[in-house]
């Protein structure tokens, strides 16, 4: 029977969560790394046993682990991550300028066919690449040239915190930026452009820039990878071609801001997302946690409460702490800031608490094991 490994990165360390395909028992182990800040950890496509997890001190700064058993043992590669030239600066806060500086990974996402190769989007907003499964990093300088100075952090910080890659044309990736917004190239980090038009952000100068908007997370579906999902700081969007152009789809949610948005692992219309309150109250609206899920690619959607807290639950869920298993039915998971780990085996319908108690979770990540 196919198993299930999930990744799941926290405040305080890392945790390994297994089970088999039918999903009902877990075995925890962790935490690795424990009092560390485990921004992302995710598994290579090519090598189920190759795992990255950036493991991040604001103490003893960044280190970049690897594990080439599946998350049993781990060892230190290259943590080197100088910006291409002289970084110059974008703009700070107060619109004056500020030097480029290197903060932290946020986000690993290896390559579909090689597990030396591996992505890195990192803060201040930078994409680098390793080709030698870890050991040296070399930014791709061509995205900071796309508008960089223009930049500026919102609240959390200028994280390059989605990185997606065309299934069907490794050449052509999406990367997301808080606050820069969505950016593609078509010729494998050669060049970038901005895709924010249909963006409307009333909280910048100028509401329709192309630059500047707060992409919080972007999604695609690997059968369908012109159609793209986006969560921004309010509105849920969609894109029908390549993310050249956007709509709202927002549609009946009791309100369209939040962190997470994934896509079906079998139907590349259904879409889930887990609604907060407001930007300034990171909680889920009446203390109820509610999973929505669209079936239409947007717009109608449907609250899954089965199995979660309906009453004085006030948590968040962050833009990497979703993920969906290849199974079928297909197998939806995500991490509060409370410290639990729900999944559902049936696309939704039926939730349960896998672990309870973990740190404030970070990141979620699921590998489907043979």
């Amino acid at each position: 029977m196919a198993g299930v490994r999930l990744l799941v990165g926290t405040r305080k360390g890392a945790f390994v969560l297994t089970s088999d395909g039918a999903r009902r028992q877990w075995s925890v182990a962790g935490p690795h790394f424990g009092g560390w800040e485990i921004y992302h950890v995710k598994g290579s496509p090519a090598d189920p046993n190759r795992i990255y997890a950036s493991q991040t001190s604001s103490w003893f700064g960044q280190v970049v682990q690897r594990s080439d058993d599946g998350g049993i043992t781990w060892n230190a590669v290259g943590n080197q991550f100088a910006y291409d030239g002289d970084p110059g600066a974008h703009q700070w806060y107060d619109g004056t300028p500020h030097p480029w500086e290197f903060k932290r990974v946020w986000h690993f996402e290896p390559a579909a066919d090689d597990p030396d190769v591996v992505y890195a989007g990192i803060e201040d907003a930078a994409l680098f690449r390793t080709t030698d499964g870890g050991h040296a990093w070399h930014e791709l300088p061509a995205l900071r040239a796309c508008q960089g100075p223009a930049w500026a952090p919102g609240a959390g910080g200028m994280c390059l915190h989605t990185i997606k890659i065309d299934p069907s044309d490794a050449r052509r990736m999406y990367v997301a930026i808080s606050a820069a917004g969505a950016f593609r190239t078509d010729d494998g980090g050669g060049s970038w452009r901005p895709i924010n038009r249909g963006l409307h952000s009333q909280y910048i100068p100028d509401p329709t820039a192309e630059v500047g908007h707060c992409v919080h997370r972007i999604d695609m579906h690997p059968a369908r990878p012109n159609v793209l999902f986006m969560q921004k700081h309010w509105d849920v969007m969609r894109s029908d071609d390549y993310g050249d152009n956007w709509h709202e789809i927002s549609g009946n949610l009791p309100t369209d801001f939040g962190f997470p948005i994934q896509v079906h692992a079998h139907e590349p219309d259904t879409v889930y997302v887990v609604p907060i309150k407001s930007d300034a109250e990171h909680y889920v609206p009446e203390g109820k946690l509610r999973v929505y899920r669209s079936r239409t690619g947007g717009n109608e959607w449907e609250p899954l409460t089965d199995g979660l807290p309906q009453q004085d639950c006030y948590v968040n869920i962050l833009r990497d702490a979703m993920t969906a298993d290849e199974l079928d039915p297909c197998g939806i998971y995500f991490g509060t800031t409370g410290g639990q780990v729900y999944g559902s085996a049936d696309g939704g319908d039926h939730w349960r608490p896998i672990v309870r108690d973990l740190p404030a979770v970070l990141s979620v990540e699921v590998q489907t094991l043979p």
